[in-house]
């Protein structure tokens, strides 16, 4: 496995094409700024499914979903040109719908996600929700690519390899901030027990 982080590698893709241009298109927003909020937003995203996948049933409903809604429809694998054009097209059904995901991810946290991450990049929020909605199908693909595709499909990699970008994400304060229930600065047993049932537990 790439140790480079899920993050890091799914930026440099959007950087590699014009995911980025588009993205910034989108926003309205220029693209050094839509760079800074994408590179603060993948890391909230991958870490908030981390938390969620750490529990066993929590990392086999995500591989399920990932299955069910997610799969590469070609042996190509993950075509993020042609993802995004759904996406910004508003087409493709489960597999695009940003806000439904975003539900499953943050439970009812997504506004303060919104929030949270507007405060770190400086965007209105109307923007980081917007942003979040088109970011979170592309990451659900990418996992889909990397851990659901073929004959590797695998709840415990897909587990350990989110529980990494858990651990990053919290390290700079943002996770925590949005996922921290009982305001006591850290994630415990409490704050995922109050984040609605986790993550794609209930359809």
């Amino acid at each position: 496995m790439n140790t480079e982080s899920l993050a890091a590698s799914l930026f440099q893709q959007l950087q590699q094409g014009q995911g980025l241009q588009q993205v910034s298109q989108q926003l309205g927003i220029a693209p050094n700024q839509a760079s800074t909020a994408v590179g603060a937003a993948l890391p909230l995203l991958l870490g908030a499914m981390g938390r969620n996948a750490q529990e066993p049933q929590g990392a086999q409903a995500l591989l399920g979903a990932l299955q069910r809604d997610h799969a590469p429809a070609s042996a190509g694998g993950f075509d993020l040109g042609g993802l995004l054009g759904s996406v910004l097209g508003g087409g493709g059904g489960n597999a695009t719908n940003g806000a439904g995901i975003l539900g499953h991810v943050f439970g009812g946290n997504t506004d303060r996600a919104t929030q949270g991450l507007s405060q770190a990049t400086g965007l209105d929020s109307s923007k980081t929700s917007q942003l979040l909605a088109i970011l979170a199908p592309i990451v659900m693909s990418y996992l889909a690519q990397r851990f659901a595709s073929g004959g590797n499909a695998n709840p415990g990699q897909l587990s350990q390899a989110l529980g990494q970008e858990a651990q990053s994400a919290n390290s700079g304060g943002l996770l925590t901030s949005v996922l921290d229930q009982d305001g006591d600065g850290q994630l415990g047993v409490g704050d995922l027990l109050k984040l609605g049932g986790g993550l794609f537990g209930k359809r």
